[in-house]
């Protein structure tokens, strides 16, 4: 979606789309509490859609989606990373520390 937004920027009365990954992440540990969360998504993107930042009417904000694109390859990094960590711990636990 973030690199969806960036090649619309300059598309006229494009509307930015997002969703929030740690929402997404609730969802499977919490039922309950993502439905609010998908109700105030949901609101937040009907109020971001009736604003422009711009003449031609799209809301893109450049500098938004880049950070954005920034923040997400950061987490995927961070959650690989970590990933790589704990099965690296399970197959030296395996091989019993050799």
């Amino acid at each position: 979606m973030l690199t969806g937004n960036l090649a619309n920027a300059n598309t006229p009365g494009y509307k930015r789309k997002d969703c929030d990954f740690n929402a997404v992440l609730d969802a499977e540990n919490n039922q309950a509490e993502v439905r609010m969360k998908e109700m105030r998504e949901r609101r937040q993107q009907m109020l971001s859609d009736r604003t422009s930042i711009r003449v031609d009417g799209s809301n893109v904000d450049l500098e938004r989606e880049v950070m954005s694109i920034a923040e997400t390859e950061l987490r995927y990094q961070a959650l690989t990373d970590m990933t790589a960590q704990y099965f690296a711990g399970l197959k030296n636990a395996i091989r019993e520390g050799r």
